[in-house]
């Protein structure tokens, strides 16, 4: 039997220090029965883009993201519209796409489901045609993602600091939403773009979405009182936020949202600056991921 090629990329400002663990646990746990494999490293923002667009020109048959939802992103983006299928190895911070799919933390683990290569189709979204496979939004959570890219350090108390400390003085903004066709006006603390069910470290957004369903579940959150935020962050947690009225969701193929001006977004975690007018589509079942 002809061996799959298989190359992993990864991210080492992702999960510092485990590029070591990673490449000696790859060594050790990848069935060489069945892959041939390779190891490069990104070293620049959009690099690992370029990597796997290289990857799907040598003929690779699996490319592996080694890091978090930002490094699956921009690995995704080389890869798709060809027959690669993306492999994860879960070591970023908040890891919101490889908790939605159940990947083992553990690398070795990790490494165990890729010999397993059970693959499923995904879809991925397009926001102002840049490509998302988890969540993009607006809003609070936007202004957080950007908070967190600028501060030295990582890790879910990095995020919560932020939350705690920009949630009581941020206004909730007004939104102009064309969801399917149907116009609607919002004040919301923030509007999300979801495909998979959470942001990261098991914050659920979206509780019932489905990655493979040809839909977003676009969440509509108005601001909550301070009093009450401390139960909304529990239903956030446990995977209920849906059961809040302060919480509005949505099912839909096409969203175009205009806001007042340009402003930061967020796409996988990673902040980006995008023009007043968004326009959110759903690109159903393309791509291949491995999953448990």
């Amino acid at each position: 039997m002809e061996k799959k090629k298989i190359i992993f990329i990864i991210n080492p400002i992702s999960g510092v220090g485990k590029q070591r663990l990673v490449e000696t646990a790859i060594d050790k746990t990848l069935d060489k029965s069945i892959f041939d494999y390779d190891i490069s490293y990104s070293n620049a923002p959009k690099h690992a883009t370029e990597l796997s667009k290289d990857a799907v020109d040598k003929n690779y048959d699996i490319v592996v993201a080694v890091g978090g939802d930002g490094s699956i992103n921009e690995v995704a983006k080389g890869i798709i519209g060809s027959n690669c299928i993306l492999g994860i190895i879960p070591v970023g911070s908040g890891n919101g796409l490889a908790r939605h799919f159940n990947l083992p933390f553990d690398i070795s683990q990790a490494i165990e489901v890729i010999n397993q290569c059970n693959t499923i189709k995904i879809d991925t979204a397009t926001i102002n045609d840049q490509l998302f496979l988890s969540i993009a939004g607006v809003g609070f959570d936007a202004l957080v993602a950007n908070k967190f890219a600028k501060g030295k350090r990582r890790g879910f108390w990095s995020y919560f600091k932020i939350t705690v400390r920009e949630y009581p003085k941020y206004k909730p903004k007004k939104y102009s939403l064309t969801i399917d066709g149907k116009k609607m006006n919002r004040r919301a603390l923030l509007v999300s773009f979801a495909n998979s069910n959470q942001f990261g470290y098991n914050t659920s957004i979206a509780p019932m979405a489905i990655i493979n369903d040809g839909f977003l579940d676009v969440c509509i959150l108005r601001k909550v009182p301070i009093v009450k935020a401390p139960f909304i962050a529990h239903l956030l947690f446990s995977k209920r936020i849906d059961k809040t009225p302060y919480m509005e969701i949505i099912k839909a193929k096409e969203v175009k949202v205009i806001r007042k001006k340009n402003s930061k977004i967020h796409i996988d975690g990673d902040s980006l600056k995008l023009n007043k007018e968004l326009n959110i589509k759903i690109n159903p079942l393309s791509i291949k991921v491995i999953v448990p």
